[in-house]
């Protein structure tokens, strides 16, 4: 019989604790809390809820803490999460039944030592920001340990990693709300600090370093943050992990894009990522971004429409941290096209998609109108067209619809709208 341990090292987490040990609930035979200080009523839920809860002081170094975490465990397998992260139901069932298809396979049970997932990031609203990979759920083995006092790792080859995308972690913490609630942000710049006194010539806690001090408005953070992501492009190689230059690319051609006095430089750094990371959705849109910035539209829609078709059929994405979580993305860049273009068609389905996903966006919704209207679409087509996204029975919808409408100056049409939206409410 397969048993599964669940492990993780928290502080003051009553706001996520009961969440973190009930999703897995049903696949695990021991779950182990290991609290480095909380002063709120984290353990208290933890010793309800059935977990052992183990107090470890903290000494400033993540790897010590989930090392004495995972020493506890009992199962052949340990699933080490944050508070922060869980997965669905659904997910919770794949995993399990991968586990099981592991163990009973003779030469994956000796073969692999973790597991490579999916972790997806979202915001307070539960929309993905970004998709990574990710180690959570190791063997228990004596051999394996976490190095690293922040940002902290397992140093495993390869050959020994099995791969499944199709089980997906979701982390809620890089939400605004977890980041100003938990001072992440300042206890990771502190711990940085300290672990490159102690190391130098370490380029990657310097990268680390910098995606933190990116975030502060002093110029003096700004700056620094700049060298060290200069830093790990014209120096890194094989001295850092490669998603840490992809931070890199990715830092500049942010700070770039809406600055047109480095319009050269923006072209430049997408040139130059998409050289070293060939066929990447992310570096693609963003020089799809840049094309449609100097009226290049039909390069920049081909551009994209091969991004989006790889994306759909499930073809060869390369680096795809951003545009994979929010493919909404690309379709904005699509519609920038559309419109340069004069492509109605290319225009109203990029739209649409975006609307799909915030059917509030009044920037999308009031320029759909006014363009299909000066087209001569007429009140009862455009209505129909919009009825892919809205509920034309909603009068809230409807509502939606009106004030994008008067927004655009589409007076008859909002006229319309509001008709059907008062026949409704009788």
């Amino acid at each position: 019989m397969l048993k599964i341990s669940q492990c993780m090292i928290v502080k003051n987490e009553e706001k996520n604790i009961e969440r973190a040990l009930s999703w897995a609930k049903s696949i695990v035979c021991q779950q182990v809390v290991v609290d480095t200080g909380s002063t709120d009523r984290t353990k208290e839920i933890a010793e309800r809820m059935g977990a052992k809860v183990v107090d470890f002081e903290w000494i400033d170094d993540f790897s010590a803490a989930k090392n004495f975490a995972i020493e506890q465990a009992t199962g052949d397998w340990i699933l080490v999460f944050d508070a922060d992260e869980y997965m669905s139901g659904e997910d919770t069932e794949k995993l399990w039944e991968y586990l099981v298809g592991l163990q009973n396979d003779t030469e994956t049970k000796a073969r692999y030592l973790a597991i490579n997932c999916r972790l997806v990031n979202v915001d307070d609203n539960g929309k993905a920001m970004s998709v990574y990979d990710t180690m959570r759920v190791i063997k228990n083995d004596e051999t394996i340990r976490y190095i690293g006092s922040i940002h902290e790792r397992l140093d495993i080859k390869p050959e020994n990693v099995g791969w499944n995308n199709d089980i997906t972690v979701i982390h809620t913490g890089y939400s605004e709300s977890s980041i100003s609630e938990t001072n992440k942000i300042e206890r990771n710049i502190d711990l940085l600090r300290k672990a490159i006194e102690k190391t130098e010539d370490n380029l990657s806690l310097k990268v680390y370093l910098a995606d933190s001090l990116k975030t502060y408005e002093d110029e003096e953070s700004r700056a620094e943050a700049d060298k060290y992501f200069a830093e790990a492009i014209d120096q890194g190689g094989d001295k850092i992990f490669y998603k840490l230059r992809v931070k890199a690319y990715i830092h500049f051609l942010n700070k770039f894009a809406n600055d047109p006095a480095k319009r050269s430089e923006y072209e430049k750094m997408c040139n130059r990522a998409l050289e070293e990371f060939p066929n990447s959705i992310d570096f693609e849109y963003y020089q799809a971004s840049f094309l449609n910035s100097i009226g290049k539209y039909k390069e920049a829609w081909d551009l994209l429409k091969s991004g989006e078709e790889r994306l759909v059929t499930g073809g060869k994405l390369g680096i795809a941290y951003h545009v994979q979580a929010d493919p909404t993305m690309l379709y904005s860049q699509l519609l920038l096209a559309a419109q340069g273009l004069g492509d109605i068609n290319g225009i109203t389905e990029n739209a649409m998609r975006i609307l799909a996903t915030d059917k509030s966006r009044m920037e999308i919704i009031s320029p759909l109108i006014a363009i299909l209207l000066r087209q001569g679409t007429s009140i009862e087509t455009l209505i129909t067209t919009l009825s892919d996204v809205y509920n034309i029975n909603d009068p809230q919808d409807l509502l939606i619809i009106a004030k994008a409408a008067k927004n655009c100056g589409a007076v008859e049409f909002a006229g319309a709208v509001m008709g059907i939206a008062k026949e409704l409410l009788g």
